[in-house]
């Protein structure tokens, strides 16, 4: 299901510095192309939060509230 050499290989790669060598090379297609990929990472790293919030609290008191509010 999970793929732990890309994530550890995508973490390499931002940590390094090396994407954004990358981009500075790169034509203003590419350019784009990386940051609409960056700009996914962010939102699965946003909705990878709310699922882990829903798991951790999902038989407790505090799930409850969670799941009844309505900003969630």
């Amino acid at each position: 299901m999970f793929n732990e050499k890309f994530i550890n290989e995508l973490e390499k790669h931002l940590i390094s510095g090396e994407l954004e060598d990358i981009f500075k090379h790169s034509s203003e297609e590419r350019r784009g192309e990386i940051l609409d990929y960056l700009e996914r990472i962010m939102e699965l790293g946003d909705l990878a939060d709310e699922v882990a919030t829903k798991l951790i609290f999902a038989h407790s008191g505090l799930g409850n509230i969670y799941n009844s509010s309505p900003h969630k």
